[in-house]
């Protein structure tokens, strides 16, 4: 007797990476971990049960630890993501927990995990910072692996998969995404997770097409059923009918068409029809992105936030450790240059080893530049070991967040220790590279001819001018729909800050996350913007938007935009003149 035909079903959920794939679903099961049951242990077996779980801590920890050392040393997100993990296993707040919950309630150490993790959950839950509560996943899958060597359930092994196949999971786990071998597995779908879980930013790091967040997808799929993946819009698609099937594999085929296109092109100049020279630069974190700035033919790096080395090393690095990083991505990029962004520390970017008083609003408190004013041996360090890195390429210094000519002075004078040390110890180093500022506080929109009296360049960040001059905490959602890149404040100030570089003849960049976005090009060309820095994945598209534009015509369109007063105005205004070549 045939099968009934199944009906065609849509989700939509979170795009975790884009693309769109199409193949048989494979049901990532963990039967069993979730079959627990409670019952007492009397008091002399009370030791006994807490060894039994400090056993399956060992024995998880072991098993995690094994994936790290058999990761490459490329895949270093991953790592990081799978180190932050291998330290909860051990986290007081889990199990230390639970110790005290067998001993205490006298029960079984499944159910003592099972109830202090569901605790834990419900207390980051109520927290309001998107990111603290996608922490929770990270608790969760510890707990899940602790779980699974108590109960005695067997283990998925993603790395024996060895057919073609798309993962349908509850939730994917660093440790599980780090077995996924790319030539088999086409993307994932998983009930959880989120843009800021580690899952998902493994699932863009992998570039594979995944969705996630969608609720109950683990109960809506069986094994083969056909699934569409778009990581585009965020949409699954179970069992699809044939018109919608043949509708997405011509998308698909658009679509990599289109990146195939892009990257063929990425290295032509970008020029606009009336030759006007645009000068894409990339954004990066780590000296391993270097490998990307390359391959997407950036023109340098407009911003390197160096906070990152100092989160992942868990504590304040030496002078000498700062000059070999640094040292590796001016010499990787010569002749291109290299913008070192100064420490950007506390707001949403916290050390954990540094220990000071505990701020009520950190992202108005001792953030960035006002740190490193506060604490001159750690900006020392830090502006000695650019300097040293300055004499062996093409490298400019950028100050974030000055808020006034105060600021900018003082940091003048510490520059200046910084060469009479060098000098004194006899190292090699470059003093004459650009120094400049970043204009992210309304107060510097405000003074920015007064600024550019001190500075070589100008280089402009969205993310915080839309947050502190609109007063709303960009992770906030219940503020989300304020964070907009055309409110017509934002614009008018970025023409300040343009209209007062070029009246000071001096550089002026934009490295914020609108610089990425094609819907806003239109804007900054017609601002006078000739240099944007953004995630270097985003340059290829935006190099080619720049060759399908005219710079002459979009000044005429800026001077009608800065008279609006509305940005959904605005947004629509940019989609009726330029949608074709947006819709391209």
């Amino acid at each position: 007797m045939a099968e009934p035909e199944k009906n065609q079903i849509v989700l939509k959920g979170i795009s975790g990476a884009p693309g769109i794939c199409i193949g048989k679903a494979y049901l990532v099961d963990r039967e069993g971990v979730d079959l627990i049951k409670r019952y007492p242990i009397s008091e002399e077996g009370v030791p006994a049960e807490i060894n039994r779980f400090k056993n399956a801590v060992k024995r998880a920890t072991d098993e995690h630890a094994a994936i790290i050392d058999s990761l490459h040393n490329d895949l270093r997100e991953q790592m990081d993501i799978l180190e932050t993990h291998l330290v909860l296993f051990k986290d007081k707040m889990l199990y230390g927990k639970t110790i005290e919950t067998i001993k205490t309630d006298r029960i079984n150490a499944e159910w003592a995990l099972k109830k202090v993790s569901r605790q834990i959950r419900r207390m980051f839950m109520k927290v309001n910072d998107p990111y603290l509560k996608s922490r929770v996943t990270d608790i969760a899958q510890v707990s899940e692996q602790v779980m699974r060597h108590l109960v005695g359930a067997q283990d998925i092994r993603i790395s024996d998969i060895n057919k073609r196949v798309i993962l349908v999971a509850h939730d994917l786990s660093p440790a599980d995404t780090s077995q996924i071998q790319l030539e088999l597995i086409k993307g994932f779908v998983t009930d959880r997770g989120g843009k800021d879980s580690h899952t998902g930013i493994i699932a863009k790091s992998l570039a594979i097409p995944a969705v996630m967040g969608l609720g109950n997808v683990t109960h809506c799929v069986e094994n083969d059923d056909i699934l569409i993946v778009d990581g585009n819009s965020g949409v699954l698609i179970i069992n699809p009918e044939e018109d919608t099937l043949f509708s997405y594999e011509a998308r698909r085929a658009n679509y990599e068409h289109q990146q195939a296109s892009l990257a063929r092109d990425s290295h032509l100049p970008a020029v606009t029809l009336d030759g006007v020279k645009m000068r894409l630069m990339a954004n990066i974190e780590l000296v391993e992105e270097v490998v990307s700035v390359r391959d997407n033919a950036a023109k340098g790096v407009g911003l390197f936030r160096t906070e990152f080395l100092y989160i992942d090393l868990k504590r304040f690095p030496s002078e000498e450790e700062l000059f070999e990083k640094y040292k590796e991505v001016v010499e990787l990029l010569t002749p291109k240059p290299v913008t070192f962004r100064t420490l950007d520390i506390n707001g949403d970017k916290v050390l954990p080893y540094m220990k000071g008083v505990e701020e009520e609003n950190p992202a108005l408190g001792l953030r960035a530049v006002r740190f490193c004013l506060k604490r001159p041996e750690i900006f020392i360090t830090q502006i000695k070991a650019i300097l040293r890195a300055a004499a062996f390429g093409n490298t400019r210094l950028l100050i974030p967040m000055i808020s006034c000519v105060d600021e900018i002075i003082k940091v003048k004078e510490i520059i200046g220790k910084a060469v009479e040390e060098l000098k004194k110890e006899q190292k090699v180093f470059n003093q004459d590279i650009p120094l400049g500022i970043m204009i992210e506080i309304p107060s510097a929109v405000i003074i920015a001819e007064d600024l550019a009296e001190h500075v070589d360049f100008f280089s402009i960040g969205t993310n915080d001018l839309i947050q502190y001059s609109m007063a709303i905490d960009r992770r906030n959602r219940q503020v989300a729909h304020l964070y907009h890149t055309m409110n017509p404040a934002l614009i008018r100030m970025v023409k300040m800050v343009v209209d007062a570089a070029n009246k000071k003849n001096i550089e002026i960049t934009m490295c914020g996350e609108m610089a990425g976005d094609p819907l806003n090009l239109p804007i900054l060309m017609g601002l006078g913007l000739r240099e944007l820095s953004m995630n270097s994945m985003s340059i290829p598209l935006i190099n080619q938007m720049v060759r399908r534009l005219n710079a002459v015509d979009t000044r005429a369109f800026v001077e009608k935009v800065i008279k609006m007063g509305k940005a959904s105005d605005i947004e629509a205004f940019v989609k009726e003149t330029y949608g074709n070549i947006l819709s391209d």
